[in-house]
């Protein structure tokens, strides 16, 4: 197959992931743009075995069969609930085959150059302008490659609970950051300019992976779907980078689409947690001497516990219910209970919607894929700027395991490290149903005030346990 028709197969392929990608921006086509961009992907894999440049075919099948195998392992071994985790793999994965991808080409221009970069100039017939470029993607994926590699394994640790999910550093980590970035990029100068040699490589490789867990390091268990977003989007630009390398099409606009989507997605985030860019970038640690609060003074006293029946009779009388799902429905598996019970209430003519909040969870849209599983209507998702004005309507809301996501101190108070976070103004329902297990804080290590509201009262227990207890109530009473 010429070069050509190997280009033309890849503008195919990458047509279809622009539809694919398309296709998932709603929730009705979601499935169909998840299947054309497979079709691209298979379009794309089977053209390259194609092309002529393939050096080895079994080690091709080799390496298809062993991930086709730890892919399906993965895919039925991983709960729902660690999808976050699995992301942040995945992108650590992204970033790792970059840099191998880089490091192999590196070495290969020194082996070819005889020790020198720069003789692949004139033994294998590379202008100087071009040399720059290739130097300048091999060290671009080099970079990004290796911190999205290291900021993933930490993202990684601090969602599955290996490492602490608050905060770590100290007072001037963000200097460092900045100071491991600058000598990082001056290092990458140096080998694009070829004024420098092996030693500078392995220099850049390893103040990239520093700088990947001290990118990550300071940002706390709250600020994590923004990281596995911006990670992403690392992921995609390594991997444009790497086709830069590779003389590859199909490998340069995909991860182009990856990078840039997950610039946008970013950005959504950080407006949603109220973080800036940069915040994230180089961490957000509160500042030395904030004030803490103290859970017992905002408890103590004023936190009201109720049981099923006390919950089914408010119910019994309610026109509007809002469901605010959280992390803790996640970790609960309580989407069917939940479904369950929204079909229960909307038998009785009770006008049932869900409010999901951008961050609720672990990861974007990780609400909207488990009450999709549950087979939740997509027209009964809201999102913050819907529901927030439905609030007010509400006969009762019913939170499952949000927290920070519904936390008043982020309009009202202006010490908290939340403030300014939009949130879902679920005190402002006439009645508030709390389904947690304790009065334990969410990501941020905030009590939540709505707790002791004057209209909340708490439901303790398992939240998918809690919510069948609340159905079999109302079924009881009807």
């Amino acid at each position: 197959m010429n070069d050509t028709m190997i280009n033309l197969f890849y503008l195919v392929a990458a047509l279809l992931f622009v539809w694919g990608i398309k296709g998932l921006t709603r929730p009705r086509t979601a499935v169909r743009g998840n299947r054309l961009a497979a079709l691209g992907m298979l379009v794309a894999i089977i053209v390259t075995l194609l092309d002529q440049q393939v050096v080895s075919y079994g080690l091709v099948v080799a390496g298809l069969a062993i991930g086709t195998v730890i892919g399906v392992l993965m895919a039925v071994k991983v709960q729902m609930t660690a999808m976050p985790q699995m992301v942040a793999i995945l992108n650590g994965l992204g970033g790792g085959a970059s840099l191998g991808v880089a490091a192999a080409s590196y070495f290969s221009m020194i082996y070819i150059g005889s020790g020198s970069a720069g003789a692949l100039s004139t033994e294998a017939g590379l202008s100087d302008g071009t040399l720059i470029l290739a130097n300048a993607s091999i060290m671009l994926a080099v970079l990004i490659g290796t911190v999205t590699f290291s900021g993933s394994a930490v993202a990684f640790g601090k969602l599955q609970e290996l490492l602490p999910g608050q905060p770590i550093g100290f007072a001037g980590m963000k200097l460092i950051n900045l100071a491991l970035l600058v000598t990082s990029l001056i290092m990458a100068g140096l080998l694009v300019t070829d004024q420098a040699g092996v030693e500078a490589f392995a220099i850049l490789v390893v103040l990239s992976l520093v700088l990947g867990v001290t990118l990550v390091m300071p940002i706390g268990g709250a600020d994590m779907p923004v990281v596995i977003a911006l990670l992403n989007s690392y992921s995609g630009i390594a991997a444009a980078a790497a086709g830069f390398i590779l003389s590859n099409n199909v490998l340069i606009v995909s991860g182009a689409l990856v990078g840039a989507s997950g610039i946008i997605l970013t950005q959504i985030m950080c407006v949603a947690m109220n973080r800036s860019l940069l915040n994230v970038l180089f961490g957000k640690m509160a500042e030395v001497g904030e004030n803490t609060v103290d859970a017992n003074e905002i408890y103590e006293g004023k936190v009201r516990s109720s049981s099923p029946d006390e919950v089914s009779l408010m119910l019994e009388d309610a026109k509007r219910v809002v469901i605010v799902p959280g992390f803790g429905l996640a970790m609960a598996q309580a989407q069917h209970a939940v479904r369950e019970l929204a079909d229960t209430l909307a038998s009785r003519g009770v006008t049932v919607e869900f409010a999901i909040h951008p961050v609720a969870g672990r990861m974007p849209g990780h609400m909207n894929v488990l009450l999709a599983e549950a087979e939740v209507e997509y027209d009964a998702m809201k999102t913050m700027e819907q529901s927030n004005p439905n609030f007010s309507k509400a006969d009762v809301a019913i939170v499952i395991g949000a927290n920070d996501v519904t936390n008043p101190m982020a309009r009202e108070d202006k010490g908290s490290p939340i403030y300014g976070m939009p949130i879902l103004n679920v005190d402002h329902a006439k009645n508030v149903v709390v389904v947690k297990r304790s009065l334990s804080p969410g990501f941020a290590g905030l009590p939540n005030p709505l707790f002791a509201m004057d209209n909340t009262v708490m439901l303790f227990g398992d939240g998918k346990q809690a919510i069948m207890d609340l159905t079999a109530a109302l079924h009881e009473a009807a």
